[in-house]
């Protein structure tokens, strides 16, 4: 059983860090699209387009960079009493969390699954039936979404972005739960940053 949740771990944790730190370079993404609205503003037309494309990056940065910052453990926590605790006392805590935080993020997949089939023109109620005929030929694309700017784009990009962010963010706290049994039997699975 360690066995199987150290190669699954490996394997999810080995993912997430590689596109964290692709990711991280995302800021400089953002940063040059708000610097060009801000010399379009002064010197040209203002562009339609910048303003909702930095919100796209920001949610695309924020959505897959998500599971690196779940790996690190750089995620907010309240620190009264946890420091003072022994290992296997924090792994017991930190089990009971993160089952929490895995049932918000598969409400949060599935939820993002079905806005996602919205936005490709699927109104009924079961969103994997709509992939899947999709993948089979059996659904098509109906109405495709746009958003109600200006610059008036399709929005199952970002949303697909989302999609998958939330499905890496589900491996990740599954790895980290595995990491918490793992430390409650008194066995330590390194990450993908201590190799």
């Amino acid at each position: 059983m360690i066995r199987a949740m150290l190669g699954y771990v490996r394997v999810v944790d080995a993912v997430n860090y590689r596109i964290g730190r692709i990711m991280m370079w995302g800021l400089f993404a953002m940063m040059g699209v708000l610097l060009w609205s801000s010399i379009s503003k002064t010197f040209f037309l203002p562009s339609l387009w910048t303003l909702e494309m930095a919100q796209f990056a920001m949610v695309t940065y924020y959505i897959l960079g998500g599971p690196y910052s779940i790996q690190l453990g750089s995620n907010v926590r309240m620190d009264l009493f946890y420091h003072n605790w022994t290992i296997r006392r924090k792994a017991w805590f930190d089990s009971f969390t993160v089952l929490a935080l895995i049932i918000y993020l598969a409400i949060l997949f599935y939820g993002g699954l079905g806005s996602t089939a919205y936005s490709l023109g699927y109104w009924g109620d079961n969103p994997f039936a709509f992939f899947w005929g999709l993948l089979t030929g059996a659904e098509s694309i109906g109405y495709i979404e746009r958003s109600s700017t200006a610059w008036r784009p399709f929005v199952w990009p970002i949303k697909s972005i989302m999609v998958v962010g939330f499905l890496l963010m589900l491996l990740q706290a599954i790895s980290e739960l595995f990491k918490d049994i793992a430390r409650i039997h008194g066995h330590d699975i390194p990450s993908e940053r201590d190799a």
